[in-house]
């Protein structure tokens, strides 16, 4: 997905692989796209895709994100507008190119410019904004995939231990399951200049509050807050 600066939305789904094989081993990056079949997400941007791994197997998990409102309600004035994604989960099969589509009930607003944190067959779902609400709700969804035989199996936990937060950056830590988060926004009016660390152990997600950096002017008295290293 994505959008580009011409408004339009992306439906396209692309992997990017390396590869360091010749004498040298000099590393090349290839990037394709992979087509889907089965039941196909729409065009969106605003989501997050995470990694997977259960049974032995690995799958991709698309949450959230914005899309174009229905041709069918769009006036000449609202012709750009956009709304959240149903709040559905789909999961791809990236051998196969397989997609499913799961609807689960603690899943009930659709969400956007949030965060997503994996490890083995969970993933966390941090914060984010929902149009419909005008909110960021300080709740983490626990969202777990059991990829049995056959078709797989998912449950959602709904924890209220969050933060409230959209559109932030979020950086790994080394090879333990560490981030840190910095930036975004509380409100549509405020950024958030705090920094927090999140830890993910094998049955919990920990937030914990971090020492920020001192902040440029630049940075401070900005009214926005957009992408960066």
């Amino acid at each position: 997905g994505g959008r580009t600066p011409n408004n339009e939305i992306s439906s396209s789904l692309y992997m990017l692989t390396m590869d360091s094989r010749g004498c040298n081993r000099k590393l090349t990056l290839c990037c394709k796209e992979k087509e889907l079949v089965g039941e196909l997400p729409e065009a969106r941007y605003g989501h997050t895709m995470s990694m997977v791994q259960s049974h032995g197997k690995t799958a991709c998990v698309l949450f959230g994100g914005r899309t174009f409102m229905p041709a069918g309600e769009r006036t000449t004035e609202s012709w750009n507008s956009v709304v959240d994604c149903p709040p559905q989960v789909f999961l791809f099969d990236l051998e196969f190119g397989c997609s499913s589509a799961h609807t689960l009930p603690e899943l009930s607003d659709g969400q956007s410019f949030h965060l997503a944190f994996a490890r083995e067959d969970c993933v966390y779902f941090l914060g984010g904004h929902s149009i419909t609400s005008d909110c960021r709700p300080p709740r983490v969804h626990r969202l777990r995939v059991e990829l049995l035989q056959g078709s797989p199996l998912l449950s959602c936990e709904t924890l209220h231990t969050g933060i409230s937060i959209s559109s932030a950056i979020t950086t790994r830590i080394g090879p333990s399951h560490r981030y840190i988060i910095l930036g975004g926004y509380q409100s549509d009016s405020q950024k958030r200049m705090g920094c927090s660390m999140v830890v993910l152990d094998e049955k919990e997600i920990h937030i914990e509050p971090l020492e920020p950096p001192k902040w440029t002017q630049d940075i401070v008295h900005s009214r926005t807050w957009f992408g960066g290293r």
